[in-house]
């Protein structure tokens, strides 16, 4: 997160002390662990797989793509601190310890969001989840119509393109949602560290429906972030890549931006996130409007 910081020009916000502060953000994955990077700023947790009440994450993936959201960098002396380090996470429990899950959770999720945004000032929502769809009847499913109920209701949407490019058409649902803002990987013409992760993997559009997808890039390969210790690795942080990670640094971003500009609404801020793209000179449906800069995106 140290380098990503760097290339996004997080130096703006650091210095003018946004951090996120007030700002609530809904991830829905895996679950959450309660690291020392996220203080007290777990506000919410809803586990609508295992309907548990206590804070778990057994699978990790939900707490990395939180840290990219709001880790504080505590225990790596702010080295791997996130987007939006002084933002609230509430946690809605819809993939189980394999990373998998059923629509049906994803809309319920989306349902108890908007039931609880009030008492917990929830504006943004990540899914860095998806899958690919079949047909061009998938604009019209169950999943869009929640996510776009969400987003007409006042929450900002921020979904992952997927990571089944380079082929048009690989756009994951939600992500093919012409409302919600859907990030792609601006770094993914290279290896990852482990060899996991082939090249050129980031969901190219068209959507099925013919609508120019990702709107947006930022970094996803090889992104440090906090780790569920209870694993027996017991480390404090680990290392993954994908559209999932490029995922919450867009909406950490919007984070900020909501802190600096609180009265925007969902269509104000994805003007925004267009107008204060920089632009890579790739094609529309692989690069969306351009790469994000937190300057840019914050400066007057």
């Amino acid at each position: 997160m140290n380098y990503v910081r760097k290339k996004l020009n997080y130096n703006y916000a650091s210095n003018k002390h946004i951090t996120g502060k007030g700002v609530t953000i809904a991830v829905m994955d895996t679950g959450i662990y309660q690291h020392s990077d996220f203080e007290n700023r777990i506000i919410g947790f809803k586990d609508l797989i295992n309907n548990r009440v206590g804070i778990y994450d057994d699978n990790s993936h939900g707490t990395h793509v939180s840290g990219i959201c709001a880790g504080s960098g505590w225990l790596s002396n702010g080295k791997y601190a996130g987007m939006a380090p002084g933002c609230n996470i509430v946690m809605i429990k819809i993939l189980d310890e394999n990373g998998n899950g059923e629509s049906t959770s994803v809309t319920e999720g989306i349902n108890w969001i908007l039931r609880n945004r009030q008492r917990y000032n929830i504006r943004l929502l990540n899914i860095s989840v998806g899958t690919l769809p079949r047909t061009g009847a998938d604009e019209k499913s169950a999943i869009i119509e929640s996510v776009e109920d969400a987003w007409d209701k006042g929450i900002v949407v921020v979904a992952a393109a997927g990571n089944s490019g380079p082929a048009g058409y690989t756009i994951t649902t939600p992500g093919i949602s012409r409302k919600v803002i859907t990030v792609g990987s601006s770094d993914d013409g290279q290896q990852d560290a482990f060899g996991r992760v082939k090249m050129n993997y980031s969901g190219r559009g068209p959507t099925l429906s013919c609508i120019c997808k990702p709107d947006i890039v930022a970094p996803g390969m090889n992104i440090t972030s906090c780790n569920a210790m209870n694993f027996r690795d017991g480390k404090a942080y680990s290392v993954k890549s994908g559209t999932s990670m490029s995922t919450p640094i867009v909406t950490g971003a919007i984070a900020l931006l909501l802190e600096k500009y609180p009265d925007m609404g969902t269509r104000d801020v994805k003007i925004r996130i267009k107008e204060r793209a920089e632009n890579l000179g790739l094609p529309r449906n692989r690069q969306g409007w351009g790469a994000l800069d937190i300057e840019h995106l914050l400066s007057d």
